[in-house]
């Protein structure tokens, strides 16, 4: 949103434009000429990483604030679940199995879109990474509904490019995974968590202990499927072991569907 008390002053893309038409000399060629903010060589140097932290946080945050956006619910998950229909395609039985948390994903994230919608379509917005598996079954369960949703992708050698179902003025992409994790948890009040590798247990490990060391307002964390989830943590010996408080185990629940989870969210306090 432009701030009317800076009119006065001539805007910082009117001289990029006006720099970009100069004479072309050896003296207006050579990076040292180059206005500093147009100068990617410049922003992308070492000493420069404070501003590009800076620029990563304010970007999202002043496009969300202009849609009006007030709260999100996140939905992590792996990005090698595929749909049903391509289960076939998965490396693994396992992950053909799996291949039914997306249909739970993109049904979660139409009921949510819809209850979004029944109001100004500005609170419990999806959020999702931006990119394939539940990621996609998330925003394209939203696009379901009719509604926009948030995709915060991250730039990485495979696997995260935009999925078709991001709302186009909503997809972000970031270099820097903590200003990325930030922005997940920002506005969330809702958190779910679908079965997924590394990423998706650093998302939801990081979030609980947020919310275990009273950094973030407890809201509803929701682990779906809870086979999986006990399979491959043993939550009751971290427990026994006194490494966490027994108190800690009720920061979350198990569910499987997205009727359950949707419950559990509408009964949630509010406040």
């Amino acid at each position: 949103m432009k701030d009317d008390r800076l009119s006065q002053f001539r805007d910082a893309g009117s001289d990029r434009s006006t720099a970009e038409q100069v004479p072309d000399t050896p003296q207006t060629r050579a990076p040292a000429y180059r206005l500093a903010f147009a100068d990617p060589d410049f922003m992308c140097r070492d000493e420069l990483r404070p501003v590009r932290l800076q620029l990563e946080l304010l970007k999202p945050e002043m496009i969300l604030n202009e849609r009006g956006i007030q709260s999100t619910v996140v939905l992590f998950g792996g990005a090698r679940i595929p749909e049903p229909s391509q289960k076939d395609t998965a490396r693994t039985k396992t992950l053909a199995d799996l291949s039914r948390y997306y249909d739970e994903a993109r049904k979660f994230a139409r009921l949510m879109t819809e209850k979004s919608m029944a109001s100004d379509g500005r609170d419990y917005v999806i959020a999702t990474g931006g990119g394939p598996g539940v990621m996609e079954a998330g925003n394209r369960g939203a696009a379901d509904a009719g509604g926009a949703s948030i995709g915060l992708n991250i730039v990485l050698p495979h696997e995260q490019a935009p999925n078709e179902y991001v709302t186009p003025g909503l997809c972000f992409n970031f270099h820097y995974f903590a200003i990325r994790k930030m922005h997940f948890l920002m506005r969330a009040r809702a958190i779910c968590v679908f079965p997924g590798g590394f990423g998706t247990l650093d998302e939801m490990f990081e979030a609980l202990t947020l919310i275990q060391t009273d950094r973030m307002k407890r809201v509803p964390f929701l682990l779906f499927g809870a086979t999986f989830w006990q399979s491959i943590i043993n939550w009751e010996a971290l427990s026994e072991a006194g490494t966490i408080s027994a108190e800690d185990l009720d920061l979350f629940q198990f569910v499987e569907t997205a009727d359950e989870a949707m419950q559990i969210i509408n009964d949630w306090p509010q406040g």
